[in-house]
């Protein structure tokens, strides 16, 4: 029986139906995938505020009007590309089961938070997953490893943590792995070898430890390894050879050791080679000449020995090469000047020695070359500016002899130059012409003979110039006077003569004077008194002569001044005394007479004060022992007497500094005084015909004494029970109960009460974690009242009390007093303007006004109170919360350290461990996980504060930019990384400006080790 025939009409039938139940389906798929989505965006906290997602509504096409998705031929979304977004939200409840055919994911720059779902390793069909430059913390989980198709794995610039999983060797199509700023931990796995088709791996600014994986040398595509910033261990691994592909190498700052292997060399394709700021040792191998497109090898910082080979001369593409601070010996090769393209060269800090060959300055794109602190002879190659380009040049602390060359003399690109410490020679009013962008230049410590040009005048834009220790002769000239842009102009330890005139008032932008050791001769002019912003200023060892000037009383911000070894006489002047931000005053050698000023002792910032060898007379004003700060004193050679004051500085002066006076006594056992009578002098012991008078007065003294004892005792107990009754208004209404002590004068309770109307809201200024922040107007005087929340406990403002009380510095806020009161505990400090500077940033016309030249001092000023804080006390002080928004700024943007509720004084001869402390973003990473404060601590904020000065804001997008850069200041544009309010800033600045993100990367350094001190980097302002 055969087979019987089928219908066509039913065939014809039965496939209309099956078509429309798969129209039915896809349909029901598309409809679930969109209720999915919108079901997601619900849980956006800020889902309104995002304008790209306002597409996102019921009853429009999906694919072709919602912002960041596409679909597949069949409807079905394949894509979702919601970068830069301002979402704010979490995975929780992303739609894995509903998004099966997800291939495209990229969710980068924006909000998100909490953990990375396991659920996306469902997304078999993922090629792209991004979700870099969010806030996502916790593991990376290791499901991930499911994506067999993924090709690119973006986690960067979040806050993941734990190891990076073994299984991520599964990845095996993957071409692209960026793990980059996390907080990951523990060896690079031995399965990323498995990798074989990925070209980019980036694992840098973690804390990843342990010896390289040699199996990295089985990944034979990869053209860009970056790895810098972790704390890797071990040897570089001799399978990297096989990396023929590399391109970029990045490995600097971890903690590397052993030689480089010779077989790099064979790594022809590499243009950046990084290996700086290791524990690498043995000689630089002569096979990195082959590297023909090597362009940037830097391998400074490190103990590294040997000759520099003259094979590096092959490296015909180089334009970077820096090998500074090792133990290099030898000369510079000759070969060098085949490197005609070279535009840094850094040579510095080694033991070079013998001439600097003439090749050193063949290429014509030289920018900037540093040869200092080695031991160079001979004379500079005549051709040193031969390309007319060259911008810095550093030959500090080297044995060069010999005239300046005519290039260097006409070499008008000159941005800063360094000459000290060297034998140059030669007539200074010929070696030098006028340079158009000179910002900065140091011939200190040489021989140069003859006068000084007038042609300095005609650099317009000098701010440094220092001529100290030569053999300069003739009078300062005229013209330098016109020099208004001069911050510092030190021409000390010369043979300079004639007076110093009135126009020295005309150099109002000066911070530093310094003529010391000349031949000056004359009155110190009163134009003196016009330098406001002077912060130093030294006189010393000239022959000026006649009174000191009465109205010195206008360098508010000076902290340094020596007047010794002249010829001044009469009495000292009282302006002095208003010098409230002094810290080391020598009026030693003079002819100075009259007493001491008793005023004197309102200089609490004092620190060194030498008044020996003068004809000074009458007591020691007891208002010295109000000097707590006083460390050093020196009184010899005068005619002082009577008892010195009960403080340190006089507890621990030396013999000499209090010998050669007329009668001072002591009853500490350790000076070799006479002691002290027990009647002061000038009251005489009563007669013994005044006994009845003794008798009398003695027992009415007594009974009135205790009178007023009962007397305060009985106030104190009823107003103690009004207290506990609840009638607090007493206080506020008396005003007795307790006074705030300022510097002069007592300040009432009930006027600050009165001048914030009881903490009126309308006073308000600031609000803080523990406090509250008003402005009070007094009579004569703006403060800032800082009053604690009623919650506070006692230890942060006990801590800021006693921080403040301690430290005497024009970049720290003043405490003028403080009030602990059941009713009321405030702190009252003095008022700067601008408020914070974190506020000043957030303030776009605020911000603009911020130029660069201002935010530079105020990362001076921050530096300078940290070093005093750290370095300058017996008792280290470290602040542990320094933030934009505890630098204060005042009219004329000058910093000023606040907030020390968190301060810790470190115990030299213990541990000091501590709870967290500080504000996130901010707070050094070992304090996570190592609790032990250390100065390093405020050295890691430093180092944020100082990007979020350039940046404009918090760094997080900032270190990005600059992450896998072996040298960002030189090669990453300053437009993407300087504050985009502000104009991008010029020849005189860019140095600066690139200098200081340098300096930052520095501070952030994970290791607090290799972070700099904050006496180096208050160095690096001088």
């Amino acid at each position: 029986m055969g087979c019987a025939h089928k219908n066509p009409f039913d065939l014809h039938f039965l496939l209309i139906i099956s078509t429309i139940l798969s129209c039915f389906v896809a349909a029901s798929a598309t409809i679930s995938e969109v209720n999915a989505l919108l079901k997601w965006k619900s849980t956006f906290t800020n889902q309104t505020s995002s304008s790209k997602l306002s597409s996102w509504v019921n009853n429009t096409s999906f694919c072709t009007r919602w912002y960041g998705v596409s679909c597949n031929s069949r409807g079905s979304i394949m894509r979702l590309n919601l970068t830069d977004t301002a979402i704010e939200g979490t995975f929780r409840d992303f739609p894995f089961s509903s998004l099966p055919n997800l291939a495209y994911v990229d969710l980068s720059m924006n909000r998100f938070s909490g953990t990375i779902p396991s659920q996306f390793g469902q997304l078999s069909k993922l090629i792209y997953f991004d979700l870099s430059i969010n806030q996502l913390t916790g593991e990376i989980p290791p499901e991930l490893s499911n994506l067999q198709n993924l090709e690119t794995l973006h986690l960067s610039e979040n806050k993941l943590n734990g190891s990076i999983p073994s299984e991520i060797g599964l990845l095996t199509s993957v071409q692209e792995i960026t793990l980059y700023n996390n907080s990951l931990s523990g060896p690079i796995p031995s399965s990323i070898g498995n990798l074989t088709n990925l070209v980019t791996l980036y694992l840098y600014i973690n804390s990843l430890s342990g010896p390289l994986p040699s199996e990295i040398g089985n990944l034979t595509n990869l053209a860009d390894l970056c790895l810098d910033r972790n704390n890797l261990t071990g040897q570089i691994p001799s399978t990297f050879t096989k990396l023929t592909k590399l391109t970029y190498l990045n490995m600097f700052e971890n903690q590397l050791s052993g030689e480089i292997p010779p077989e790099i060399g064979d790594l022809t394709s590499l243009d950046t080679l990084s290996l700086h700021t290791n524990k690498l040792t043995g000689s630089i191998p002569s096979s990195l000449g082959k590297l023909k497109n090597l362009t940037i090898l830097h391998l400074y910082l490190n103990h590294l020995t040997g000759l520099i080979p003259p094979e590096l001369g092959n490296m015909e593409s180089m334009t970077d090469l820096e090998i500074n601070q090792n133990k290099l010996t030898g000369s510079v090769p000759d070969s060098f000047g085949n490197l005609t393209k070279l535009q840094w060269l850094f040579l510095r800090d080694n033991q070079l020695l013998g001439p600097i060959p003439p090749g050193v300055a063949n290429s014509s794109e030289l920018l900037v070359l540093q040869l200092d602190t080695n031991n160079f002879t001979g004379f500079l190659p005549e051709t040193i500016c031969k390309g007319g380009k060259l911008e810095n040049i550093t030959l500090d602390d080297n044995h060069l002899e010999g005239p300046i060359p005519k290039s260097l003399g006409d070499c008008k690109s000159l941005i800063r130059a360094r000459f000290t410490g060297n034998r140059f020679t030669g007539d200074l009013s010929e070696a030098f012409g006028v340079y158009p962008h000179l910002d900065f230049i140091d011939l200190s410590h040489n021989k140069f003979h003859g006068e000084i040009s007038s042609n300095w005048g005609k650099s317009r834009r000098l701010v440094t110039l220092i001529m100290s220790n030569n053999n300069i002769t003739g009078a300062i000239p005229p013209k330098i006077w016109n020099m208004t842009q001069l911050g510092e102009l030190d021409l000390s330890t010369n043979n300079l003569n004639g007076e110093l005139p009135e126009a020295v008032g005309y150099l109002t932008g000066l911070t530093k004077l310094i003529l010391n050791g000349n031949q000056l001769s004359g009155r110190i002019p009163a134009g003196i008194r016009l330098l406001t912003k002077l912060e130093y200023l030294d006189l010393s060892s000239n022959r000026f002569s006649s009174r000191i000037p009465q109205t010195l009383d206008s360098f508010s911000k000076l902290h340094y001044m020596n007047l010794s070894r002249n010829k001044l006489d009469e009495r000292i002047p009282m302006g002095l005394t208003k010098l409230t931000q002094l810290s080391h005053l020598d009026l030693s050698h003079n002819q100075l007479n009259g007493e001491i000023p008793s005023q004197l002792s309102s200089l609490q910032s004092l620190d060194v004060l030498d008044l020996s060898h003068n004809n000074l007379s009458g007591l020691i004003p007891p208002s010295f022992e109000d000097m707590k700060g006083l460390s050093y004193i020196d009184i010899s050679n005068n005619n002082l007497e009577g008892p010195l004051p009960n403080t340190s500085a006089f507890r621990n002066a030396t013999a000499d500094a209090l010998a050669g006076n007329r009668d001072l006594c002591s009853n500490t056992t350790k000076q070799k005084l006479k002691p002290c009578p027990l009647t002061p002098p000038g009251i005489k012991k009563p007669k013994k015909n005044n006994n009845v008078v003794v008798w009398i007065l003695v027992p009415i003294i007594g009974a009135i004494f205790i009178l007023y004892v009962c007397a305060g005792i009985f106030t104190y107990y009823l107003r103690r029970r009004k207290t506990q009754t609840g009638d607090n208004n007493q206080d506020s209404e008396t005003g007795e109960s307790l006074s705030i002590f300022s510097y002069n004068a007592k300040v009432k309770y009930k006027e600050i009460i009165k001048s914030t109307k009881d903490f009126n809201p309308n006073y308000l200024i600031g609000i803080g974690g523990y406090s509250k922040v008003y402005k009070a107007k007094l009579p004569g005087l703006i403060v800032a009242v800082k009053k604690l929340h009623e919650t506070t406990k006692n230890p942060e403002f006990l801590n800021e009390v006693r921080a403040l009380t301690e430290i005497r510095h024009r970049n720290v806020v003043k405490l003028f007093g403080f009030c602990s009161y059941p009713s009321h505990t405030f702190l009252v400090y003095e008022y700067m303007e601008k408020g914070s500077l974190r506020k000043v940033l957030a303030n776009d016309e605020e911000a603009k006004l911020l130029e660069w030249s201002k935010r530079i001092n105020i990362m001076k000023g921050v530096a300078y109170a940290l070093s005093y804080m750290h370095h300058d006390r017996s008792t280290p002080i470290v602040h542990r919360d320094i933030t934009s928004g505890n630098i204060l700024l005042n009219n004329d943007y000058e910093a000023k350290i606040s907030d020390f509720g968190t301060a810790k004084l470190l115990k030299t001869d213990s541990s000091n461990w501590s709870a967290v402390a500080g504000t996130y973003g901010y707070v050094a990473p070992e304090l996570a996980y190592a609790m032990n404060v250390t100065e390093k601590c405020d050295v890691y904020s430093y180092g944020v504060l100082m990007l979020e000065v350039v940046k404009g804001k918090h760094p997080g997008d900032l270190v990005t930019n600059l992450l896998c850069s072996s040298s960002p200041g030189e090669s990453v544009l300053l437009t993407s990384i300087c504050d985009e309010r502000l104009v991008e800033p010029e020849a005189e600045m860019r140095e600066k400006v690139l200098k200081m993100v340098k300096v930052a990367l520095l501070c952030l350094q994970a290791d607090p080790k290799l972070r700099p001190t904050m006496l180096s980097l208050s160095t690096t302002f001088s």
